[in-house]
């Protein structure tokens, strides 16, 4: 019942509704009294002679136009009760994804697809089918039991009424005990499916590599693992379910033989009519469904708890990273970073310290080191997936927590390593962030991106589907696009994350190139590992251990004892040793 309350915001804005629906289950549950009395009259006036066959009809006729009058009611509360609740879904899921979307790295570390998935769509079923199928079995056992009480006990007799309702107290208790069990067996039945779905959806994205190691027998069988596990425990919930049943048929057939064996003393001593205890008898088959229900809503109550519990841990979630106030001037402004020290909430020591630097509209700033040098994280501070505590990150001279978020992102245009596709067409991907771009706005950037040409070969082109994350295309061709979309959004701030390492280098100097050409009056950003891209930068950084050793323009360092040089003379002579190849594998065809 706590989830009633906890919900009490939506119900209390839906109140038309809501209150639209309940008036009517009262209507109707008014209504449902009067078939019981009318079969009560006509079995007196046919046991008594005094009702002719005209009489009989007319009274027939009244339960009939009874019963098509609860059908037209019935339609009409369920469309007002389900449309608020299924409204509901709609909020929570938007809520929901808004939360997710709001969310940083950090999160995604605690929380996993799967079972992010699970709470959106089958934590929300159970929630809303309570605001729904709850709020109806509770208003409905609640109204039809206390009215048809009422005219048992009045209009009948209180005697026979306490008598049947002896096994109800019982029955009570037995369901309330079980409904305590049933929250926590259904939310360790939840947990389970979300295991459940993070393995469906880990084994799907991961199938190529599946296939390549041949484990499909293997991940086969850890997925009848945990599909068995997530069956044992939504047993163990159908075990405690199971017993609601046969609790509420034994208190109902034990009412029954009360009513019957009292009733028929009654009847044969002359307190009562045999029409009045038929009447009773049908009026405690009326009370059947008050019961059923009431049981049936502790079950519906008790799943819906459990899953707003899941959502609402998560919604209440706070961001890691706050949004601030301020709005950014329309014009291009300076990137000034100075990171004292920064360091992941988990991590022990420092991953970036000591950095120092500022790009003006149009400089080309380069990012290098080895791996794990700090290059990564200091474009996710830039983009600000987390917050500095020594240091700070300026725009317009204002520090990035100052500055909304929305304001501050859409200055940036960011291509990863990785980059991301949709299950779309090309030219849906190119649109990603200007969805009305013209055919000749995305050919221009595709140009640029030199991918223009790879797509016109496709099958259908720019309306080609990519597959699922672009599983028709190859990586460079998914960089380049990505490149594109990038492009397209026309931002003062491009930051390509090791974005050129599956691209060629002839395609590497052209795209580098067109680049230039772009970003003149723009900042562009490039974390390589391959240095030739970074040949044109305006200053390079090269990151050790996540503090600055080196900085420079290419030809500074690469004429300077240190990392800089010796990588770039490494890179050259592999970069002959493969022309050599090529050029030897030619001449022997």
């Amino acid at each position: 019942m706590q989830l009633f309350s906890q919900l009490s915001w939506y119900f209390l804005r839906e109140w038309r509704r809501y209150l639209g629906a309940v008036s009517l289950l009262i209507v109707i549950a008014l209504l449902q009294l009067l078939p019981p009395h009318v079969v009560g009259v006509i079995v007196d006036g046919v046991t008594q002679h005094n009702l002719s066959a005209g009489q009989i009809l007319m009274w027939i006729g009244v339960m009939l136009v009874t019963a098509v009058i609860v059908y037209l009611l019935r339609y009409v509360w369920r469309v007002l009760l389900f449309g608020a609740s299924y409204q509901l879904a709609v909020e929570l899921r938007e809520d929901f994804y808004r939360q997710l979307s709001r969310q940083h790295p950090a999160f995604y570390l605690r929380h996993r697809t799967g079972d992010l998935i699970a709470r959106a769509t089958n934590d929300v079923d159970r929630v809303v089918f309570a605001a729904g199928e709850g709020v109806l079995t509770l208003v409905d056992s609640l109204v039809m039991g206390l009215v048809v009480l009422i005219v048992m006990s009045t209009q009948i007799s209180w005697q026979l009424t306490l008598l049947a309702l002896i096994p109800m107290p019982i029955m009570a208790f037995a369901i309330q005990k079980d409904g305590a069990r049933l929250h926590q067996r259904f939310k360790v039945a939840q947990a389970a499916f979300s295991s459940l779905n993070d393995q469906t959806q880990e084994s799907l994205t991961s199938i190529r590599m599946i296939k390549a190691f041949g484990l499909e027998d293997h991940q086969s069988q850890q997925f009848a693992g945990i599909a068995a596990d997530t069956g044992k425990k939504n047993l163990h919930v159908a075990r405690v379910d199971a017993r609601f049943d046969p609790i509420i048929y034994i208190a109902v057939g034990f009412s029954n033989l009360l009513a019957i064996a009292g009733g028929g003393w009654m009847v044969w001593n002359g307190s009562l009519t045999l029409g009045q205890l038929t009447s009773f008898v049908m009026y405690l088959g009326l009370m059947i469904w008050p019961m059923l229900a009431l049981a049936w809503m502790i079950n519906i109550v008790e799943r819906g708890s459990a899953a707003w519990s899941r959502i609402r841990s998560l919604l209440a979630e706070a961001p890691a990273v706050e949004d601030g106030q301020k709005v950014l001037p329309p014009e291009p402004g300076i990137l000034q970073v100075a990171i004292r020290e920064f360091r992941y909430p988990a991590s022990s020591g420092p991953v970036l310290s000591h950095l120092n630097f500022q790009l003006k509209p149009g400089q080309m700033l380069g990012l290098c080191g080895p791996t794990g040098c700090g290059k990564s994280t200091l474009l996710s501070l830039i983009q600000r997936h987390f917050d500095i505590d020594q240091g700070d990150i300026r725009y317009h001279n204002t520090p990035l927590p100052q500055l909304r978020l929305d304001s501050w992102r859409s200055r940036l245009a960011v291509v990863s390593q990785t980059p991301f596709l949709f299950s779309d067409t090309i030219a849906a991907n190119l649109a990603l962030g200007r969805p009305n771009a013209t055919q000749q706005e995305l050919e221009r950037v595709a140009t640029m991106a030199c991918v223009h040409d790879d797509i016109l070969r496709l099958p259908q082109g720019y309306e080609t589907e990519v597959g699922e994350r672009g599983v028709m295309l190859s990586g460079g061709q998914k960089q380049r696009i990505a490149i594109a979309r990038a492009l397209l959004l026309n931002a003062e701030i491009l930051i390509l994350d090791d974005a050129l390492s599956a691209v060629d280098g002839r395609t590497e100097h052209d795209i580098l190139h067109n680049l230039r050409q772009w970003g003149k009056g723009r900042t562009l950003i490039i974390s390589a590992h391959r240095l030739s891209a970074l040949t044109e930068a305006s200053e390079i950084l090269v990151l050790q251990h996540g503090a600055v050793t080196q900085r420079g323009d290419h030809d500074t360092l690469a004429g300077k004892e240190g990392w800089y040089r010796d990588m770039y003379r490494y890179q050259q002579l592999e970069a002959a040793l493969d022309d050599d190849e090529v050029a030897e594998g030619a001449s022997r065809g």
